[in-house]
């Protein structure tokens, strides 16, 4: 079972929840604003796709951090503690298409990526 990790408002999960669904690919969704980050998994994402990946600094949950806090984050360690805090500076969407795997992982949307894979 693909299992989609993300937030339900964020705009690029709503669009690979909805591909999902239009090439009627069964997937479970895992809510991080309601079931939080699973920790276990998260310490298999830090060391399969390594915490520079999984931060979004891109997003408005990273710049709305002051700027000592951003500094703060030089690790894996220190990364892993922001994303428990919050869980909405992780690059969403993140996508386990298998159970174990060098190539479990995926961080974004990329339909022809998701395309290739399927």
């Amino acid at each position: 079972m693909i299992t989609v990790y993300g937030i339900p408002n964020c705009d690029t999960v709503k669009k690979a929840r909805t591909w999902l669904t239009q090439h009627g690919i069964e997937h479970q969704f895992h809510d991080f604003k309601k079931q939080g980050v699973p920790e276990v998994a998260l310490d298999q994402w830090l060391s399969n796709l390594g915490w520079e990946r999984l931060v979004n600094r891109k997003g408005t949950t990273w710049r709305k951090l002051d700027e000592t806090r951003r500094e703060l984050v030089t690790d894996a360690n220190s990364a892993r503690a922001l994303m428990l805090e919050q869980p909405s500076v992780i690059k969403r969407p993140l996508v386990l298409w298998a159970p174990s795997g060098p190539d479990c992982l995926t961080v974004g949307f990329d339909s022809t990526e998701w395309q290739r894979r399927l």
